[in-house]
């Protein structure tokens, strides 16, 4: 890695939730912080000012990663600001949920292109400019292990991701690049928690031996953890950061 204060760190889907506290823990942790947003802009800026007002360095670019194009710009604009990225920490992904029987093909091919293809984009350009010794992070998910009703298209595009970054790991022997997947389990995010009744996430609490949700800082910390000095020798895994839910 490089020197603390010239590191810098691009989060896709980084405005709130997971992204958004990864990206203020990195911050702190000596990164400049590069805050994708696919839509919304002003929950990005106002991220970016927090992390100013800290001390830190960070700004905010739009791009879908679902797009060739804006992966392309995301990385180029991160380049002219900051240089090459030493970390790229891939969070953006949706989660739409739907049986299998719906046939609904319009949906399955929105939740491939943005968390499978995405993951392809995103990780061809990092392959590319990420430079010797950096780290790259991915985003699966622990609902792998439970194979609920509704949840086919996502499981299949967060397989798919988790396959690939066994295979990037192996691409890019010989740099000291290394390739791992953060899968959380039930985080307590607006996004988690909308549209559950208390008896639902009081039962998923329940699933974990903590008896608890996670917290968006759980995931952070775990996140810092691998892109640090000390989560060097940690290459080619899935790390299932979920309190014992699966």
């Amino acid at each position: 890695m490089t020197n603390s204060s010239t590191k810098s760190a691009i989060i896709t889907g980084s405005s709130g939730g997971i992204g958004g506290s990864i990206a203020k823990r990195l911050a702190k942790d000596g990164f400049s912080a590069v805050v994708n947003y696919a839509g919304n802009a002003a929950p990005a800026e106002a991220l970016v000012a927090d992390i100013k007002s800290g001390g830190g360095r960070a700004i905010a670019v739009q791009a879908d990663v679902a797009i060739a194009a804006d992966v392309e710009r995301l990385f180029k604009e991160s380049m002219d600001a900051f240089g090459k990225p030493d970390l790229v920490v891939h969070c953006a992904g949706i989660m739409p949920l739907f049986p299998i029987a719906s046939g609904d093909v319009a949906a399955f091919d929105k939740v491939i292109a943005t968390n499978l293809r995405g993951t392809f984009l995103v990780f061809a350009q990092a392959a590319q400019h990420v430079p010797d010794g950096g780290r790259i992070i991915a985003f699966s998910s622990s609902v792998l292990a439970k194979s609920f009703p509704t949840y086919g298209a996502y499981i299949a595009s967060k397989a798919g991701v988790e396959g690939m970054v066994h295979v990037l790991a192996n691409e890019l022997r010989g740099r000291n690049i290394t390739v791992n997947a953060v899968a959380p389990g039930p985080v307590a995010t607006d996004l988690f928690l909308k549209g559950k009744s208390d008896a639902l996430i009081d039962q998923l609490k329940k699933m974990s031996p903590l008896e608890r949700l996670g917290v968006p800082q759980d995931i952070a910390n775990l996140v810092s953890f691998l892109a640090g000095p000390e989560g060097g020798w940690i290459n080619s895994q899935v790390l299932r950061a979920n309190g014992g839910f699966a």
